[in-house]
């Protein structure tokens, strides 16, 4: 089966590339280069590289932040390409609710380059509650997550944990609400007892605003298990 995705994967990877090669997604140049954007818009991203805390990806000297010190967050690790600036904001607006599903092509090829599968065990997308997962009709961190590990099928794992509880989206509430909104919201499968014991694990999001949904998933797995869980996300809210 793992065989069979890696085969998929690479021909909609290269039918991508074909389609795309021409024109730069942003400004629709002739080159768009390997992942469908051409150099300048390329280096135009706002890329995350500033110091940052390496626990929570927002900015700091480098070191571990002081709320993190005061509130450690059961994940352990983040890592994010961008900040979520102008033109990834309105990428990411039209990918998740434009259907613009070739997005998920750039998204997973620069997080691949960005991260490195080989110290972790699983890759989880965040998981969608079904009712919502009808209504896109697609999960927009499992589309990047499939990419991302098209050389490593094997360690994408979409189903071992759900999202258990309808809740209203994040971004519709105030921040102070968005941990209220996601307690208990994950379930680990009871089928399932030590899949994750001892297990490496990398989360994917697309937007990383609170970490609020990222820091419930990871305490459910933590609780089920797994010893370290980082956060791999696309763009990182910084506070303005």
């Amino acid at each position: 089966m793992a065989q069979t995705l890696n085969i998929s994967l690479k021909f909609n990877h290269l039918l991508f590339n074909s389609l795309l090669k021409q024109r730069c997604l942003l400004c629709s140049a002739q080159d768009g280069g390997e992942h469908g954007l051409c150099n300048g818009c390329l280096n135009d991203l706002p890329w995350h590289t500033a110091p940052q805390c390496p626990q929570c990806g927002l900015l700091s000297n480098g070191l571990v932040c002081g709320s993190c010190l005061n509130t450690q967050p059961h994940f352990d690790a983040t890592h994010s390409l961008f900040t979520y600036d102008f033109p990834v904001d309105a990428m990411m607006q039209r990918y998740k609710y434009g259907s613009m599903l070739n997005l998920s092509h750039i998204f997973g090829q620069l997080l691949g380059k960005k991260t490195n599968l080989e110290t972790v065990d699983l890759v989880i997308p965040m998981p969608m509650h079904p009712t919502r997962l009808k209504e896109r009709g697609f999960n927009q961190a499992l589309e990047i997550a499939k990419i991302l590990v098209e050389n490593h099928a094997e360690k994408l794992d979409y189903k071992s944990a759900q999202r258990q509880k309808l809740t209203p989206p994040q971004a519709s509430l105030p921040l102070k609400e968005r941990v209220k909104n996601i307690k208990g919201v994950f379930k680990v499968s009871e089928n399932l007892t030590g899949h994750f014991k001892d297990k490496c694990i990398a989360i994917v999001d697309d937007v990383m605003t609170t970490g609020a949904s990222l820091n419930e998933l990871a305490k459910t797995l933590k609780q089920a298990g797994a010893t370290h869980v980082e956060c791999w996300v696309i763009a990182r809210t910084l506070p303005k």
